[in-house]
């Protein structure tokens, strides 16, 4: 999951590992895209979005493992923290239909997970090497508990929120630490823990739950969130914020101010999300198309995860004024999707290839459209 990124700082060269998700194995030729298709196209339906789910789980999903594959080799699974997406993806798709047979998927990809990372041993120093990979799990075991019930989940979500916040925290100066070695203060990890801090927050009643997402919040706007929306990838040290512009780390910033204003109705929080949410159209977008992220490298989940957190603006916060470039954006990677798999790609604008294709790449379109509502 690493990506190096080099500064240069008083003449020394020093790299650091970055949350920007890195390449994962070969990359298998395909077919080229070729030209986009027209703006006239038909929008996306309630039918549309079971279909692409339908389609997912049928070139990705490994029933035995229960967890997904990385590509349609089927050869192997995708990287441990992307998983914890996909598992956001089948909540998404049971809270759009009901369907208890969905249900029972959302339990089984709990037990693939037990299954295949030590049962949650959070303690695990091979199997979790870096601290977002655990906080992305904890937001989902939290969520996963809201939804079921299952007192288990929720088990797992404190145990593994007080591995990582025990870790991570930067107890003197603030924030939290992306990786054991404390290279850096990432927004892959702060936003993250605000999310999974408020849902613990919201289940337990446990005041001090709300205090720490205060004050990694706090801390994580300062440092990493400029006056314009645009959200940095990290911080080390005392150096300046290390601007590249990621989808999830606006997401996650958004879900971070959204879980605040949930609770408190602070006209603060929700004019952050909007200020953010205003950055990541107006200036990471092209013809209000989403940048195509992760050249078959994880970072073609990234824009699942911005889906989650868009949405809650739209939705929880009453935002619809973002809601056709949402659509807009549903639309064209739908219509632009390989039409004999049913498979969506990372870039919107262009068709799809029609050889190997990431789950990674393939997840996004098929979040935002278990979330978005159709017109």
């Amino acid at each position: 999951m690493k990506k190096t990124y080099m500064l240069l700082l008083t003449g020394f060269l020093i790299a650091a590992a970055s949350c920007s998700k890195g390449n994962e194995g070969v990359k298998t030729e395909t077919t080229k895209p070729g030209n986009s298709t027209t703006t006239d196209s038909p929008t996306f339906t309630t039918t549309d979005a079971t279909t692409a789910y339908t389609a997912f789980n049928r070139y990705y999903y490994n029933p035995t493992k229960k967890l997904y594959y990385a590509n349609t080799l089927q050869t192997n699974l995708g990287a441990i923290w992307t998983q914890a997406i996909y598992w956001d993806m089948a909540m998404n798709v049971y809270e759009r239909t009901k369907d208890q047979s969905q249900m029972a998927m959302v339990n089984d990809m709990y037990q693939g997970g037990f299954n295949e990372y030590d049962g949650y041993n959070w303690g695990n120093t091979t199997t979790w090497f870096i601290y977002d990979d655990m906080m992305w799990w904890v937001m989902a075991l939290a969520r996963a508990n809201q939804l079921t019930g299952n007192a288990t989940y929720l088990q797992k979500a404190i145990a593994g929120f007080d591995r990582v916040w025990n870790g991570s925290y930067d107890p003197v100066d603030g924030g939290m630490f992306w990786d054991f070695k404390h290279s850096g203060k990432n927004a892959c990890i702060n936003f993250p823990t605000v999310i999974a801090a408020m849902r613990l927050y919201k289940i337990t009643g446990n005041k001090t739950y709300y205090d720490k997402a205060l004050s990694v919040y706090q801390w994580a706007k300062t440092n990493l969130v400029n006056s314009d929306g645009r959200v940095a990838d990290h911080k080390i040290g005392n150096n300046a914020p290390g601007y590249e512009d990621y989808t999830y780390n606006q997401g996650t910033a958004i879900g971070a101010a959204i879980a605040l204003y949930n609770e408190t109705k602070n006209s603060a929080y929700l004019n952050d999300a909007k200020l953010i949410a205003d950055y990541t159209k107006n200036k990471m977008c092209t013809n209000n198309i989403l940048p195509a992220e992760g050249d078959f490298n994880e970072q073609g989940v990234l824009k699942a995860i911005f889906a989650q957190y868009i949405m809650q603006l739209i939705k929880d916060a009453g935002q619809t004024q973002y809601l056709s470039w949402i659509r807009q954006n549903v639309d064209a990677g739908w219509n632009n999707r390989d039409k004999q798999r049913d498979l969506c790609w990372r870039n919107y604008a262009l068709p799809a290839p029609t050889g190997v294709m990431q789950s990674y790449e393939s997840s996004s379109i098929v979040t935002f459209m278990q979330l978005c509502p159709p017109e």
